[in-house]
């Protein structure tokens, strides 16, 4: 039997992805992850997060952890369905105002949700995100097309594989923890799955979204890493205009939150106000 997780917003998309709450502030931040990964992404920087706010954190459709009949690879073609996931879940648990922290594929999902539901975010966090991976005219996204070909060619043909080269390129740093964790994650995805949602991610546009994006918003990037490259956080900043601030980190890696935990802490406490 199809089971199709229920568009319009009628409820139980908080127990379908696996949300949890942390701490016992009255303001709501919401971690959501990346491609490849789970709400696990963020154990480094929960704790001390619970200790000024409400955590929430639930996985991505996609995720390994989550009933892989939930995921309609047309109905996850893009990413608006991804954001409206995200607000029925804020609906759902009757939260609005809140701080939104998207890693990678999650960035643009906030926007998106922002775009749509002003209302429900007071502050945006941008990490590792990027409004299109495919290098176009005066534009780079860090990949050309026949890379993206030769991806996803190894995704369909020899996922283990791929996922074995492709994570130490993600990590970038020597981490073996940082590593284990990703290729663990990235590891459990059902090959179909990782291949639909991955033509999703580095097929997708949303430069247009940005300029659209009105909530005040803070765009985290590494310097150096092999997914998004630094240019793409400028041209971010410069697209979302007055509102938004960049702060660049001096560290290697698409995943900061495993790599570095406690410097993306303290950028990101600070983009915050908390002392």
């Amino acid at each position: 039997m199809e089971v199709i997780i229920n568009s319009n917003c009628e409820g139980g998309l908080v127990k379908a992805l696996s949300t949890h709450a942390y701490g016992n502030g009255t303001q709501t931040i919401v971690l959501s992850h990346g491609y490849g990964s789970d709400q696990n992404v963020w154990h480094h920087i929960i704790p001390a997060l619970a200790l000024y706010f409400k955590v929430l954190v639930c996985d991505l459709v996609l995720s390994s952890s989550v009933n892989p009949m939930l995921y309609d690879p047309i109905r996850y073609s893009n990413f608006s369905a991804y954001a409206q996931d995200l607000t029925c879940i804020l609906d759902e648990l009757h939260l609005k105002d809140t701080v939104f922290v998207g890693h990678s594929m999650s960035a643009m999902i906030g926007c998106l949700a922002a775009t749509k539901r002003p209302d429900l975010f007071r502050h945006l966090v941008l990490l590792s995100g990027s409004p299109r991976y495919l290098n176009d005219t005066g534009y780079e996204g860090g990949f050309d097309r026949l890379e993206l070909e030769s991806l996803f060619n190894g995704i369909k043909y020899n996922f283990s594989g791929w996922v074995e080269d492709f994570v130490p390129q993600a990590i970038a740093v020597e981490d073996r923890g940082a590593i284990a964790e990703f290729e663990g994650s990235l590891g459990r995805m059902r090959p179909e799955i990782a291949l639909s949602a991955a033509r999703t991610v580095f097929h997708s546009d949303n430069r247009d979204v940005l300029p659209q994006v009105h909530v005040g918003t803070t765009i985290i990037q590494s310097e150096q890493d092999n997914v998004v490259p630094e240019s793409v956080a400028f041209y971010m900043k410069e697209r979302i205009g007055a509102a938004a601030h960049l702060r660049i980190l001096k560290t290697r890696g698409h995943f900061p939150q495993l790599t570095v935990p406690s410097y993306f802490l303290s950028v990101l406490k600070d983009a915050l106000g908390i002392n």
